[in-house]
Parts: structure tokens; C-alpha cells; sequence
């Protein structure tokens, strides 16, 4: 009897376990039906509601890029994106007929995305406009024709390196058009559309629109009709001196505000993957195409280094006169060549310039008057100069790709390294580093940062950022920038640049004449620097001819490029409130 009430007893207590196991499962579930149903219901509703939306992206028109003068230099240019739904195509193969047939594409292409099953295949991007009109114009159910932005440069080629190019995303590839892809760029908008369940679009349910953000429109400094005519003269040079390529930079030197920039030849920006005329890309391997194209798109003017001849005299000028290693009144004896160490270094007027001042053996480009100042200056004091003005940094130039300054280490450099140092050779330094620090030596010494952009502006003109680049005060003192401005400016009266010289204006320069290694190759680097006017610059232009056939010095064929190059711009400027003279 006992062991059946304990039976008993086992099993009610079992009952009420399961029981109240049951009743706290319960209570779980209802809580957690009360958590989902209250605290999560808009989450699990945007869930839903996803599961029946389908969202295409609406491209946002990218801002533009201004020049000094308000001349659009990179626009857009409206244009269609083809998508189809495979859900909602009723007529697979009249789909593919048309699009093939439209779009230019394989049949077996069109036909892979067609039968491809998911919610939106993209046909094809950056589709006319009016062939994406033709299309919607057919009215084929499951093809959808979205409106979107292609990237359009009114001036095809012209200052291809600088402004760079977009790919088929509409994004920057090089150039400004990278560099400030962040103020360009803008934001996509989107297209909700409801479907079914099996994918359909319900058409009463209508559809909602995120409207795009448009980019930033980009204002710099970049003079189209200056970038114009140096372009036109870079050309004619270098069809006319047969010459590889030529560079011209033009800039202000009080502030670093880039006028011009070329660097011929230059390439299509509205076909930016064209090869140049003569090339079949189809005769290349890919590698081999890609490396064409690189080369073809690389801004000489910033991207590579060279050695810069007798321009660097500027350089050596001021800093033997900066740490008194040199007057304007010292004299010296050239007799056409000097001893360094057991090392004859020849000038290059080969019976000597007898005796001469310092400004007259600056005007007269006079190798062994700037080997003995580099000598007198030491190796110390020397590559402390090179810090000092900013030769071993990068100019912080607001494009990609900035190569850096090929200098000796210190402790490389011997007796004969500086006395060819001195004169602008066994070194290397890019032609914006060149006009930079010219510019800071002829400005009264602040080292200023060169750059293109000014500012930032909402499509609206509702908010614009400005931009602010860095300056470096007291470079050179303003006495020693002062007796340099007065000694290039007697370089091109009475001295080696005359050919810079322009009527009715005071221009300093200096020229050069550098031969490009290996020794020996027989080909040679012209340039020339010049800025006006000489006691107050304003602006500065270098030319740099690489290669020229024939007459090869730089007095001789780049100083002139750059006196026309003023002839044209001067008085230009004049009516753009550019007064001293």
C-alpha cells in the first residue's frame, strides 16, 4: 500500500514539472511575442518591406571643374544605364534581338544576363541618350532604361595631365579628378520599387525616389585661355625641334596658384584608353597596353625627375650669397675650364670668359664661377641649403604621383660631386620643384605650396570651402631675394637669356642646357626660367624641351618659347589687374 501512494505521489510531482515547464515556456514565448511585436516591429516591418522592394541606384551627377575665368572644364554629360529584371521579361529572346542590336553587344553576351536569375542585371552603363530613349521607347516588359552622368571635357585634350579622367564608375582614375574625388564625387539616390513574391513590380504600389546629392563644383586656378596658348606653343616646339616631349608651367610665384600646366604631348580625355595615333592596341598584350597607357597619361611636369642644368644656378647663386660665401662684387678668372681634385670641368665656352664679377659670370652662365661658390659654400652648409629650401621634400603639389628629389647621400659627396652639383648635374629634381623653389628665392623667400584648387562649392552655392596650403617664411632673406631678382633680370638684358627679354617688361630668368644620361647619348634637355615682373614677380613660366633635334641649347630655343609665351600673357594679365611692370 505504501509503495502505491509513493507511486503515486512520484507521479503527480511529475505532472506538475511538466506543468509548470509548460507554463514557463509560455511565458517565454508571450514575452518574447511582446519584445518582437513592440520593441522590434519596425525592424521586422523595414524586413518585410525589403523582401518586396527592389532598389536600383541613381547616380549623382558629379561637380564640375571651373577654371579662373568660370570656363567649365570638366562637365556631364547625361546618359543611360540598361538593366533588365529576369522576373518581369515576358519575351526573352525579342529582349535580347533589341538590346544586341541597340547596345552593340554579342547576342551571347546579352543572352548570359538575360537568363541570369536575379533581381537586376546591368546590360550596360554610359549609354547615349538617345539610344537609351529608342529603348525605352520599345516598351519591353523587363527592361529598365535609368538616366545617369558620364563625364564630358569640352576641351578634349587640353590640360589632359592635370585634370585627369573618370572611369565607367564616374570615378576619379588621375589628376584633380582623384585627388579631390571626396568634394566631386556627391551621393547616389536610389529607386524602390514593390514587388510580389515572385519579383514582380506592382505598379499601383508606385515607386519611391532618393534623390542624388550632387558633387562639389571644383574652382581653380588653371587659366584656360594661358593653358590655351602654351599648349599651342608647346605643340608648334615640338614639331618644330622634333623634340620627345615638351613641359611648360606657368605659375604665380607669390602664392603658388598654378596658371598653366602642359606637358605635350597630351591625350583625349573623352577617350582616355586610345592609343596614341600610329599604336594598334590590339598588337599588344594586356601588360604591355596598360604600361603604353601609363605612359601616356604620366604628367612629366610632377611625375618625373631630370637634371636640371644651369637653372639650379639660381639655387647655388642664392645660397652662396645667403651664407656669404659669395658678393655680386667678387671676381673671378675663368679660363675655360677648372681643376677639382684631378677632374678637369670644362665651361661651355670653351676659350673661357677671362675676368668677371659674379653678376656678370651668373649672366654669362660661367661654370667655374658657380663651382668655386658651390666649393666655398662646403658640403655641410651646401646640403643644409638643400633642407632649407625645400629640395628634399616634395612640393606637396595637390596632384598624384609627385616623384621626389635624387640627390647624393651627404657623405657621397666629395669635392667633385659639389662642384657638378653646383652647375645643375649628377642630381635629379622635378620641374614644379625647380619653379617652386625659384619662386621662393625670387619672392621675397616664403617657400609656397603649388597647387590648383581654390575651392569647393555645394551645386546650390549654399556652402563653399576654400582651401589653404601651407607657406614656409624666410627661405632666403628678402635682401638676398632682392640682389637675385636684380641679377636674373641682368641674365636676360644683357646676358645669356636675352632671347627671354620681352619690350616693355622687366623679366629675370635664367637659362639651361643639360645633357640626359647616359653620357654620351647625344641627347640633350633645353629649358629656360623666367618670371616678371623682375622687381616684383607675378609670374613665373618654365619650359623644358626633352630631346631636340638640331639646335639644342636652352638660350637658344626654350628661352624664346617662354619670351612669346609672355608676349601673349603679359599684357593679358595687365587687363587682369597684373599693373607693375
Amino acid at each position: 500500500m505504501e509503495g502505491k501512494m509513493d507511486h503515486k505521489t512520484y507521479h503527480r510531482s511529475k505532472t506538475v514539472t511538466v506543468f509548470f515547464l509548460c507554463v514557463l515556456i509560455l511565458l517565454g514565448l508571450a514575452a518574447r511575442l511582446f519584445y518582437l511585436m513592440v520593441f522590434q516591429s519596425e525592424y521586422y516591418s523595414q524586413k518585410a518591406r525589403e523582401l518586396h522592394e527592389r532598389e536600383r541606384s541613381i547616380k549623382a551627377a558629379r561637380g564640375r571643374i571651373i577654371d579662373a575665368n568660370g570656363k567649365i572644364l570638366a562637365d556631364n554629360k547625361t546618359v543611360c544605364t540598361v538593366s533588365v529584371i529576369h522576373s518581369q521579361i515576358s519575351d526573352a529572346e525579342e529582349v535580347i534581338a533589341v538590346l544586341s542590336e541597340e547596345l552593340g553587344l554579342s547576342e551571347e553576351y546579352v543572352r548570359k544576363r538575360v537568363e541570369k536569375y536575379s533581381s537586376i542585371e546591368k546590360i550596360k552603363s554610359n549609354v547615349e541618350k538617345p539610344i537609351g530613349d529608342a529603348i525605352r521607347a520599345r516598351g519591353l516588359d523587363g527592361v529598365k532604361v535609368d538616366e545617369d552622368y558620364k563625364r564630358y571635357y569640352p576641351y578634349d585634350t587640353l590640360a589632359s595631365k592635370a585634370l585627369g579622367f573618370t572611369g565607367g564608375d564616374n570615378q576619379g582614375i588621375i589628376g584633380l579628378e582623384v585627388v579631390y574625388e571626396e568634394y566631386l564625387k556627391g551621393e547616389a539616390g536610389t529607386i524602390l520599387t514593390v514587388t510580389d513574391a515572385k519579383g514582380v513590380e506592382q505598379d499601383e504600389e508606385g515607386e519611391e525616389r532618393v534623390e542624388p546629392v550632387k558633387g562639389r563644383d571644383l574652382y581653380v586656378s588653371m587659366d584656360i585661355n594661358i593653358q590655351s596658348y602654351a599648349t599651342q606653343l608647346a605643340m608648334q616646339t615640338m614639331e618644330t625641334k622634333e623634340a620627345d616631349r615638351v613641359s611648360i608651367l606657368v605659375m604665380n610665384p607669390q602664392n603658388g596658384e598654378i596658371l598653366a600646366m602642359v606637358d605635350v604631348p597630351e591625350f583625349d580625355l573623352n577617350n582616355p584608353y586610345t592609343l596614341p595615333d600610329g599604336m594598334d592596341a590590339l598588337a599588344f598584350s594586356e601588360k604591355k597596353r596598360q604600361e603604353l597607357l601609363n605612359a601616356m597619361w604620366r604628367n612629366g611636369c610632377i611625375n618625373d625627375t631630370y637634371e636640371p642644368g644651369s637653372t639650379f644656378k639660381i639655387i647655388t647663386a642664392a645660397a652662396g650669397l645667403e651664407s656669404g660665401a659669395v658678393k655680386p662684387t667678387d671676381t673671378f678668372n675663368c679660363p675655360g675650364f677648372i681643376m677639382v681634385e684631378d677632374r678637369k670641368i670644362r665651361c661651355h665656352k670653351v676659350g673661357g670668359h677671362g675676368a668677371e664679377d659674379f653678376v656678370q659670370g651668373t649672366m654669362n652662365s660661367c661654370n667655374p664661377v658657380f663651382i668655386t661658390v658651390g666649393l666655398r659654400i662646403g658640403v655641410e652648409r651646401y646640403y643644409s641649403y638643400f633642407r632649407q629650401f625645400g629640395l628634399l621634400d616634395k612640393t606637396g603639389i595637390d596632384l598624384p604621383g609627385e616623384a621626389g628629389t635624387i640627390m647624393h647621400k651627404m657623405e657621397n659627396i666629395g669635392p667633385v660631386e659639389l662642384a657638378t652639383i653646383s652647375f645643375g648635374q649628377s642630381f635629379q629634381i622635378t620641374p614644379i620643384q625647380l619653379a617652386t623653389t625659384a619662386a621662393s628665392i625670387v619672392n621675397g623667400g616664403r617657400r609656397v605650396t603649388p597647387h590648383f584648387a581654390v575651392r569647393a562649392v555645394t551645386a546650390d552655392g549654399s556652402d563653399s570651402q576654400s582651401f589653404t596650403y601651407p607657406v614656409r617664411d624666410h627661405v632666403v632673406s628678402e635682401e638676398t631675394s632682392e640682389t637675385m631678382r636684380y641679377i636674373l633680370e641682368q641674365v636676360v638684358a644683357e646676358g645669356s637669356g636675352k632671347n627671354g627679354a620681352v619690350e616693355g617688361y622687366r623679366v629675370g630668368g635664367k637659362t639651361a642646357t643639360s645633357q640626359t644620361l647616359p653620357r654620351g647619348s647625344g641627347k640633350y634637355i633645353a629649358s629656360f626660367l623666367g618670371f616678371a615682373p623682375a622687381d616684383n614677380p607675378q609670374v613665373l613660366a618654365l619650359a623644358v624641351i626633352h630631346n631636340p633635334k638640331g639646335t639644342y641649347y636652352g638660350g637658344q630655343i626654350a628661352a624664346p618659347v617662354v619670351r612669346q609665351l609672355f608676349e601673349n600673357i603679359l599684357p593679358y594679365l595687365d587687363e587682369k589687374s597684373y599693373t607693375d611692370k
